[in-house]
């Protein structure tokens, strides 16, 4: 039998939207700081690799056994295989600073990264395209064919309002962001997990991720109850922005 719902009251609908954009928003900024751990942590391990390569001389080798080592100790994470080292290790060999790795190449997600890897050369044609992918939210797929085109060299001048630029919730480049499997990984969680197992992860990394939210975000709680007249909801997790003085929900 089909659930017969009351008329909206006037205004719902706006209510309704307001509400989604703003959850759709949170989710979005609690993946980008969850993604731009991750590529830094991957920046710091090949930073590492490098630098023990060149001070104690260790050969290629180690990066296999690293592998094995880092597999047994996180059987869960599969960004540990030495193809994945391996390219960690140029990450950091194409980027000595962390600075430009946290300005703009945090913010795409690591599969991105390693095409700019494989495809380009010049440092200044790889900020370029990173950039360009944040503003115009676009998918690696279409970052590869975007480099393999020739876009910069045929547009010629430079991302003006990356600055001011984050990627749009229904962006391709923010649903990649939202489900890649290495932040899944990177929070102990498998592609198979369940809602609860996944807000649990992430609840796990709040305390480190809060304030990548921006300024005046604070949590409030996890599944929150909520009772609108006879009817219980529970907020799987709650937020209140203090500038703006409003509740920002993920459900």
């Amino acid at each position: 039998m089909s659930e017969i719902r009351a008329a909206a009251p006037a205004g719902y609908a706006k209510f309704l939207a307001e509400l989604k954009r703003r959850i759709q928003t949170a989710q979005l900024q609690a993946s980008l700081a969850v993604n731009r751990g991750l590529v830094l942590l991957y920046w710091q391990i090949g930073r590492e690799i490098l630098a023990r390569q060149e001070r104690e001389s260790w050969g290629t080798k180690v990066i296999d056994r690293l592998a094995a080592d880092l597999k047994s100790a996180f059987p869960e994470m599969k960004g540990f295989s030495p193809r994945n080292l391996k390219y960690m290790r140029a990450f950091a060999e194409a980027w000595p600073e962390e600075s430009i790795v946290q300005a703009a190449l945090a913010q795409i997600t690591w599969y991105h990264n390693v095409a700019l890897i494989e495809k380009l050369r010049s440092p200044e044609d790889r900020v370029w395209y990173a950039k360009a992918t944040v503003q115009h939210g676009w998918s690696r797929n279409v970052l590869v064919h975007q480099i393999d085109s020739g876009l910069h060299y045929r547009q010629g001048g430079a991302v003006t309002n990356f600055d001011r630029t984050l990627p749009s919730p229904q962006s391709d480049l923010a649903q990649q962001i939202t489900k890649d499997p290495y932040n899944f990984d990177f929070l102990m969680l498998g592609p198979e997990a369940h809602e609860r197992d996944l807000e649990g992860g992430l609840l796990e990394h709040l305390r480190k991720f809060l304030l990548e939210l921006g300024v005046g975000f604070a949590f409030i709680g996890s599944q929150y109850r909520l009772q609108i007249g006879a009817e219980e909801f529970f907020i799987d997790l709650l937020f209140y922005h203090l500038k703006l003085r409003a509740y920002v929900l993920s459900t």
